[in-house]
């Protein structure tokens, strides 16, 4: 997994990130979802490293990377601060300028650093996901009872207490819950998640991630809505086989966020770059080496 990859520990100014890094060309960023870790990259990754130097990192409070004390905003787990990390780990690789690729929670990240560092980021590239503050902004019933854990993770102390007690009551990847697992998620990248989600810590800065989704985020997205939009090229993937676009008109409102967005559907559920890897490579591998804006 991850052959000729280096795996580091970076230190930033406010946390310490683990990143997976190889290749040789421009700088590609892959940001991973929750609860997981970089490891869900490790089907594309090698791919990608054919034409990009590829850092697949853990977001701060995720995977074994730190997890800095909270405040009463939120704001250390913002996306804000999470893109903050981000950007100084591909400084500190040798990029100033790159692209960027984020799943899930990675995705909030990603499009959070494309308006807040508009001067680095070259592409961006994101799944099933929308602006976060829209998603809060235009909350039906439907749509609170089918992503219920948004709304139960922003609740003061109960979260991480209730799950904290019998993680595997929550979360999919303990050995009571393996034999149930779809086939496509490698035991190596299941031991690794078990692992890191399994920690407490992990388990409070995960759930305190979404606390500040709820709060600074979404003020942030209120704040810049009309007023700042992204500028870089942009790629939306939607998996068919996933409910957002259930909820929600992922193309109306992403038009509405970036001057320059294409998208595509891919055949799958949520886990689509372990559940259908050589499809998301090509999507992706089209959309980041079509020569626009490429430096």
């Amino acid at each position: 997994m991850f052959e000729g990859f280096q795996l580091s520990r970076l230190e930033t100014r406010e946390a310490v990130i683990r990143v997976r890094h190889g290749g040789h060309g421009p700088g590609l960023l892959l940001l991973h979802g929750h609860p997981q870790t970089h490891v869900m990259w490790h089907k594309i990754a090698p791919r990608l490293a054919q034409h990009f130097t590829v850092v697949a990192a853990d977001l701060r409070g995720y995977g074994e990377s730190s997890k800095p004390a909270t405040t009463p905003d939120h704001e250390p787990y913002s996306k804000r601060a999470m893109a903050r990390d981000q950007v100084e780990v591909m400084q500190q690789l040798g990029f100033e300028r790159f692209c960027v690729v984020g799943h899930d929670r990675g995705g909030y990240c990603a499009y959070r650093m494309a308006l807040d560092y508009p001067e680095r980021v070259l592409k961006l590239a994101v799944f099933d996901n929308i602006p976060i503050g829209e998603a809060f902004r235009r909350t039906t019933r439907e749509f609170a009872l089918g992503w219920w854990h948004w709304f139960f993770f922003a609740q003061p102390d109960l979260p991480e207490r209730l799950i904290g007690e019998n993680p595997d009551n929550y979360y999919r990847w303990g050995e009571r819950m393996r034999d149930k697992l779809p086939a496509y998620f490698a035991p190596e990248a299941v031991a690794d998640y078990h692992r890191c989600v399994y920690n407490s810590e992990t388990i409070r800065a995960m759930i305190e991630e979404y606390r500040a989704g709820a709060t600074y985020d979404f003020a942030l997205d209120e704040a810049e809505r009309g007023k700042k939009q992204i500028t870089c090229p942009m790629l939306v993937l939607t998996c068919l086989k996933d409910d957002l676009k259930d909820y929600f008109d992922i193309e109306g409102i992403w038009r509405e966020w970036a001057t320059d967005v294409r998208f595509r559907e891919l055949d799958a559920g949520h886990y689509a770059p372990e559940e259908v890897p050589d499809e998301t490579y090509r999507e992706l591998s089209t959309f980041l080496l079509a020569r626009e804006n490429r430096e």
